[in-house]
């Protein structure tokens, strides 16, 4: 990259990081987790025995 674009580039991260604070973002991981566990909620995962399948009568063979 030449260097006439690093001020620009460090401008946008700047305002980048700006706007995130603005929206409430945080950099912590048990934040997100928190969130997350607020979004995604996924129903437990079920403890059912499979059913056994009936068995098949043969027809007799002519």
């Amino acid at each position: 990259m030449s260097s006439k674009n690093s001020p620009l580039k460090s401008e946008q991260s700047k305002r980048f990081i700006d706007a995130a604070r603005e929206l409430g973002c945080d950099e912590d991981e048990s934040a997100f987790d928190e969130i997350v566990k607020k979004v995604a909620k996924a129903p437990p995962p079920r403890q059912e025995e499979p059913a056994e399948k009936p068995k098949q009568k043969r027809k007799p063979a002519k």
